[in-house]
């Protein structure tokens, strides 16, 4: 079976089950794993799968994907996405961390920073930032999601108000060609809205695979954040659409 033939099989069984596996795709079509994997990688760079552990799922549209599946999605530009987003940040600041595997790696990288004030809506972040005796966290009241952790609703967003801080750490589901930031949930991008009003500025951190999602609900734009650490930009259009915004993007 040649890759064009391979391709369309791997997309034919990830739209019939949500999710194909490496492994036993490899053993189904008598390739090799290496094979797979390189067809996965190919099929997710044309944004017609997401990488996940042990394999690929279909692209996000309406619904999020699980939260483990969420972790494991380009880990490593997560990490480098954090620690410089984390140089941002000096000791002795107030921070916002709102809900998002990305804004959890930040808070890893915030181990070493003293003296700072973090709020955050994201009872994982709480408890990586428990580990800094350096760091007083409060959390922001809310429902609480059991799926990953977050808090929302009306009460987190009151919360929120009370304070004004000096940056905002905030992810994204999804980034629209033209700039704006995409979510699915409308009580989370509520609390998000009252995240980036009561910061002095504010850090976008979001690897290249929001580019090939899509979520239903606002944020905001681009040209709302202060800082946009990435690992690459969808186009040179959006490029100059940030520099025109005063949107300073950091690639890493």
């Amino acid at each position: 079976m040649n890759t064009s033939r391979r391709h369309s099989y791997i997309l034919a069984r990830a739209r019939e089950n949500g999710k194909v596996q490496a492994t036993p795709l490899a053993a189904h079509l008598g390739v090799a794993v290496q094979t797979i994997r390189r067809d996965l990688r190919d099929l997710c760079d044309q944004g017609l799968l997401e990488r996940v552990h042990g394999g690929a799922i279909l692209p996000s549209g309406v619904a999020n994907i699980g939260y483990g599946d969420r972790r494991a999605l380009n880990k490593d530009a997560k990490a480098r996405i954090a620690n410089r987003a984390a140089q941002l940040i000096p000791d002795h600041a107030s921070v916002f961390l709102n809900i998002g595997t990305t804004t959890e790696a930040v808070a890893r990288a915030l181990l070493n920073h003293r003296h700072l004030k973090v709020v955050t809506n994201n009872m994982n972040v709480a408890t990586i930032l428990s580990r800094n005796p350096s760091c007083e966290v409060i959390v922001a009241g809310g429902v609480l999601r059991r799926s990953d952790g977050g808090l929302v609703g009306d009460l987190a967003a009151l919360a929120i108000a009370r304070f004004k801080v000096d940056f905002a750490v905030i992810g994204a589901s999804a980034i629209d060609l033209s700039g704006d930031l995409l979510d699915f949930d409308a009580e989370e991008v509520r609390v998000s809205r009252a995240i980036l009003d009561a910061a002095r500025a504010t850090v976008l951190v979001a690897d290249r695979s929001k580019f090939t999602r899509k979520a239903p609900v606002k944020i905001a734009s681009l040209s709302e954040v202060d800082h946009y650490v990435t690992d690459a930009l969808a186009s040179e259009t959006l490029a100059m659409a940030c520099a025109d915004w005063g949107t300073r993007v950091h690639l890493v």
